[in-house]
C-alpha cells in the first residue's frame, strides 16, 4: 500500500537517490542513477531495491522507457524544495515547539556564522 509521501521521511540511501533524480531534473534508469555514484558503486539490486522502496512511499514514479523493453525510467513526486520545507518544518515544531525564532537562535549559536553571512541573512529576512 502507498503512503503519501507527506507523511514519510528519506532515508540516507533514499536521500542519496532522490538527490541524483533531483539534480538531473528529468527521469533516469537504473543504469543512469548508479553512474552518478562515486566508486565504488551500488549494486544494481541494491539501488532496484531502494527505487521501488521510493516508489511505495509515493516518492518517485516509474514508467517504461520508449523501446527499452523492461527498462524503467523514474522520476520525482515531490521537488528537493517542497521535501527540504516540509522537513524544516517538522523540525521546527518537533525540536523548537513551532518557534522560528527559536530554531534560528539554536543555528546561530551552533554554527560559525561569518559576519558577512550574518549580514546576507539579515538582509534576506529585510526582504522576504
Amino acid at each position: 500500500m502507498k503512503q503519501h509521501n507527506e507523511e514519510r521521511t528519506l532515508t540516507k540511501a533514499e536521500m542519496d537517490i532522490m538527490n541524483v533524480l533531483w539534480d538531473k531534473g528529468e527521469g533516469m534508469t537504473t543504469h543512469e542513477i548508479i553512474e552518478q555514484y562515486p566508486e565504488p558503486k551500488p549494486a544494481y539490486s541494491t539501488i532496484a531495491t531502494f527505487l521501488k522502496i521510493l516508489t511505495n512511499k509515493g516518492f518517485i514514479q516509474s514508467r517504461k522507457q520508449e523501446g527499452g523493453g523492461k527498462t524503467f525510467v523514474f522520476t520525482p513526486l515531490i521537488s528537493r524544495e517542497a521535501y527540504t520545507n516540509r522537513v524544516m518544518k517538522e523540525v521546527k515544531t518537533t525540536f523548537f515547539a513551532g518557534s522560528l525564532k527559536s530554531m534560528l537562535s539554536f543555528f546561530a549559536k551552533q554554527e560559525e556564522v561569518s559576519d558577512e553571512d550574518l549580514a546576507e541573512i539579515v538582509e534576506l529576512i529585510k526582504n522576504k
